[in-house]
């Protein structure tokens, strides 16, 4: 396991991590939402994650709102962060999610934005109290901003365009009802660049 992952694993508490099930191989993540009088609770499966992966909840972090006027949705984060390596590659996804359609895409945008600033303070802590300078060092990781809708949607998935890549929060990469609730891990655009025939990579199979 490399140094990253094992100061994540004593960095995250077991409660806002993401659960991990094993079949075959080939692990499996499940990002829950809990439900509220809004809604009901929901959940996303990616599957086939390389071996070294952790998925946090950023939005368990409280919003800094006794600190930060939230003038411009600085006090938002995402969903879910995932941190993985198949000791090729290295990526960091972040991960909104929606049962319905959601909010405008600025406010997503800004969900992404506040993902990534928390993910920027985990690697102060880990270089500053774990005295690892290199921890998780933003040059060697591909990162991805991502937003799932429609969640439990009985409808045909969307297929997003081909587009240039989803590498910062306003060219976030846009999926609709996923089927069966569960993405593969490549479907998630993780490829260091989109060639022209991998702009229709999102599979309708399972």
């Amino acid at each position: 396991m490399r140094p990253d992952f094992e100061v994540l694993q004593a960095l995250i508490r077991d409660e806002a991590l993401a659960s991990v099930e094993h079949s075959n191989n080939r692990k499996t993540l499940i990002l829950k939402e809990s439900g509220n009088q809004q809604r009901s609770a929901y959940s996303l499966k990616i599957r086939n994650v390389p071996d070294d992966v952790i998925a946090f909840k950023a939005d368990a972090f409280p919003a800094p709102n006794c600190i930060f006027k939230n003038d411009k949705g600085e006090c938002k984060r995402a969903d879910f962060v995932i941190v993985a390596s198949d000791n090729r590659v290295n990526w960091i996804v972040y991960i909104e999610m929606k049962s319905g359609k959601g909010h405008s895409e600025k406010e997503t945008v800004q969900q992404l934005r506040g993902a990534q600033c928390l993910l920027a303070y985990c690697r102060a802590v880990g270089q500053e109290f774990w005295q690892e300078p290199k921890f998780l060092e933003k040059e060697n990781y591909l990162h991805r901003f991502i937003c799932v809708r429609d969640i439990g949607a009985q409808k045909r998935p969307s297929i997003p365009p081909k587009s240039v890549q989803h590498d910062v929060p306003e060219r976030m990469l846009k999926i609709n009802a996923p089927p069966k609730d569960s993405l593969w891990f490549n479907q998630l655009g993780v490829s260091p660049k989109l060639s022209d025939s991998e702009g229709v990579w999102y599979g309708l199979g399972t």
